[in-house]
């Protein structure tokens, strides 16, 4: 049964509260308050899909509760190691959040700009080629795993314009923010202002809009 609504608006109150808290602390460089916020947010946004949605969940709410619970992985683990070990852990588990996305977008893809409004798809191929471009020169013995996330990734964007308008939207904000994260990890010369509250702030944007489109198609509310 659906949960009740007071329920799910205090859930999404508090990941909205969180999640200004945490923008903040990136930008005051509280960095203690800006870790431990960052291990709340994926399982607050997780929990009011959770409660929003009824049982037998369908295919794609399933799928993207999953791949909410990877990233939160992909949030929290790197804490525990450092170096390029931390990277690699990070880019393992958002990697495999990817290709989650990728599997609860599969069945959209004939309504994607894979099929539809195919020029656009020229616009997310050369977006992936030119941070690969950019940052190949300093990935040296990351090359590989850089190359494997970033197709996943662009594949993941693509898909989500065949869900509707907010998941397509989010898909195109999560290539921006791992963008931003791969040119600052490996392009010569990069340096953004606020680099960790521009990450932060479109990931965020990325997976709240990917649950508000997966909400808002009638596919949330049958099993697939």
């Amino acid at each position: 049964m659906r949960a009740r609504t007071p329920l799910v608006g205090g859930v999404v109150g508090l990941f909205v509260t969180v999640a200004v808290l945490h923008l903040g602390s990136q930008l005051t460089g509280a960095d203690d308050v800006a870790d431990a916020t960052q291990v709340l947010l994926m399982p607050l946004l997780a929990a009011a899909l959770w409660l929003n949605t009824e049982t037998p969940r369908s295919r794609l709410v399933t799928l993207t509760l999953v791949a909410l619970g990877l990233s939160w992985l992909g949030d929290s683990a790197p804490k525990l190691t450092e170096g390029d070990t931390a990277f690699l852990v990070m880019i393992g588990f958002f990697l495999l959040a990817q290709v989650a996305y990728v599997m609860a977008f599969w069945p959209f893809r004939s309504r994607s700009v894979l099929h539809v409004r195919r020029p656009v798809l020229l616009g997310y191929v050369a977006v992936v080629v030119a941070l690969v471009l950019a940052c190949v020169g300093g990935a040296a013995g990351m090359l590989v795993p850089v190359l494997v996330y970033g197709t996943l990734l662009g594949t993941m964007a693509v898909l989500a314009t065949g869900v509707n308008l907010p998941t397509a939207i989010g898909g195109a904000l999560f290539l921006v923010s791992d963008g931003l994260i791969a040119l600052n990890a490996f392009a010569e010369g990069f340096d953004l202002p606020g680099q960790g509250f521009w990450v932060m702030a479109t990931y965020l944007a990325a997976q709240s809009l990917i649950v508000v489109g997966v909400l808002t198609t009638r596919d949330a509310a049958r099993s697939r």
